[in-house]
């Protein structure tokens, strides 16, 4: 009798059930914190550009924060909310057509496996066998390709992009206040860029992409467009229209 050996996943290989919501948190947080530092330190240094009061800055660096968090965690929550309707519906869809006709249901799962490629007895055996085992979940994988124990969460989603962009925003916040006015600027670019590679690195390392070019990426963007505020900023001030 030959032995069984027990299949265990390999560790760097996603096989967890909470795949989707793992991926979702990651989007939301990563995006919210990237987005949080980019747009505040764009603000701030834009208005430094203008003056060195603490005043305006603070203002404007507290409106961007507040707005730019509510923001954030309104528009995942409408977005993420969509989808989490969308994937219940056919959720609930394929929970009635296996109710009311559920010999054509089995067909229909053995003609799937047939199409990637397995044989007509073995098609039907495994659509039979997965059906007796949970009819639902084998329906949802391989027509939908999704787990009804994975359907997204809005609040989920809102809260993580709401508190890491409120997070990222702080950086920004201390880099230009704290410094002596001279400083403010050099160190704000200084700490948002490292703060921008430190996340595109970690987000790139949970997901498992490249952590040089996805750091990259953001501390170029991030960069630019600190650039582009601040000369914008130097540029009214220069010229009389604001100050």
């Amino acid at each position: 009798m030959s032995e069984v050996h027990e299949i265990t996943p390999h560790p760097d290989e996603p096989h967890n059930n909470d795949l989707a919501q793992r991926l979702n948190w990651l989007r939301a947080g990563v995006l919210g914190a990237n987005d949080g530092i980019v747009s505040v330190a764009a603000i701030v240094v834009g208005v430094a550009g203008v003056t060195t009061n603490t005043g305006p800055i603070l203002t404007a660096g507290m409106a961007g924060l507040v707005g730019g968090a509510i923001s954030m965690a309104l528009g995942e929550y409408v977005s993420v909310s969509s989808q989490s309707d969308s994937q219940r519906a056919m959720i609930e869809k394929e929970r009635r057509e296996l109710e009311e006709q559920p010999d054509e249901e089995l067909e229909e799962l053995a003609a799937l496996y047939r199409a990637k490629g397995l044989s007509f007895g073995t098609a039907q055996r495994v659509a039979a066998e997965l059906t007796e085992h949970d009819a639902l979940a084998a329906h949802l994988s391989i027509e939908l390709n999704i787990d009804q124990e994975d359907v997204v969460s809005p609040w989920h989603a809102a809260v993580a992009s709401g508190v890491s962009f409120t997070l990222g925003a702080i950086l920004p916040m201390l880099a230009i206040l704290l410094p002596p006015e001279a400083w403010r600027v050099p160190v704000t670019f200084g700490a948002v860029l490292i703060a921008l590679a430190l996340t595109g690195w970690l987000g790139a390392f949970i997901g498992g992409g490249s952590r040089v070019r996805a750091a990259s990426r953001v501390v170029i963007g991030g960069a630019l467009a600190l650039a582009a505020t601040y000369v914008i900023g130097h540029l009214l001030g220069a010229s009389g229209i604001v100050g």
